[in-house]
């Protein structure tokens, strides 16, 4: 598992480059093309953050405080996988296409087949491995307990509803989306949800750190990504409001949580 974490970290940051960094060119350096520079650059801005997500728990030396990354992960890579299926078509695999192009690509879609599947496996091994889990050190605090149990309803329901009914689902995100980019927004937006939910279920800032760090990162780098595109933003509309308060809600649970458990 540790092995696969570290792995998968260095992957995502490689992603987390070509998105994030280079979000305009993404018809060159990226397995699909993405028209709009915000949408690669939310794309960039999550698998950055994963970073700090998967290898702060290969890191780990308990179980119980590594944990936490596995099954958001586990959802993310699967959803993906499912979106990549779905849209196969819209991907860079035709032979006109340069070769490192389609290398990107045929790259991206081993990785999304395989993950999820050893992913799994580890999980289901690491589960079965004698000992316990260690004590609760400090549980959330109730303020941050229910700031997280807001965002894990509110983000699991828009994740679900993105990746299901991109084509209804996207006039609720502050801007425009596609079929294919709704679902992988919803794919990133369903397992922020699902760590939130899973930080309630461990209930201890120990055990959360990693995520926390994940999840202020997730904030901070999008909010980063607004301020290069402000322009694509309907800054009119209630959903950019919504969503400016979800990154500062999330930035603030984030760095909290690592305040509050820095000593543990």
């Amino acid at each position: 598992m540790r092995i696969l974490l570290t792995i998968a970290g260095g992957l995502v940051f490689l992603a987390g480059l070509q998105l994030f960094v280079f979000p305009e060119r993404t018809d060159e350096f990226f397995a699909w093309t993405i028209d709009i520079p915000l949408t690669a650059a939310f794309l960039g801005a999550g698998y950055w953050a994963s970073v700090a997500l998967e290898w702060g728990a290969a890191r780990e030396g308990l179980w119980g405080n590594a944990r936490i990354a596995v099954p958001s992960v586990f959802v993310f890579t699967s959803l993906t996988l499912v979106a990549t299926i779905v849209h196969l078509d819209l991907f860079h695999l035709e032979s006109s296409i340069d070769l490192s192009t389609r290398m990107v690509t045929w790259a991206w879609i081993a990785i999304y087949v395989s993950v999820p599947v050893f992913l799994a496996a580890l999980f289901v091994r690491q589960i079965r491995m004698p000992g316990d889990d260690p004590p609760r050190l400090s549980s959330i605090p109730k303020p941050m307990g229910f700031v997280l149990s807001i965002q894990a309803i509110l983000l699991t329901a828009l994740g679900a509803y993105l990746f299901v009914a991109p084509e209804n689902a996207m006039s609720l995100w502050p801007w425009p989306l596609t079929p294919l980019t709704g679902r992988a927004v919803g794919a990133w937006v369903f397992s922020l949800g699902v760590a939130a939910a899973h930080a309630l279920w461990e209930n201890d800032l120990r055990r959360i750190r990693v995520a926390a760090a994940g999840y202020a990162a997730v904030g901070v780098l999008q909010g980063i990504a607004l301020a290069r595109f402000p322009d694509i933003v309907a800054w009119g509309e209630p959903q950019a409001i919504v969503y400016v308060v979800v990154l500062a809600s999330m930035v603030g649970v984030g760095l909290g949580a690592l305040w509050l458990g820095r000593d543990l």
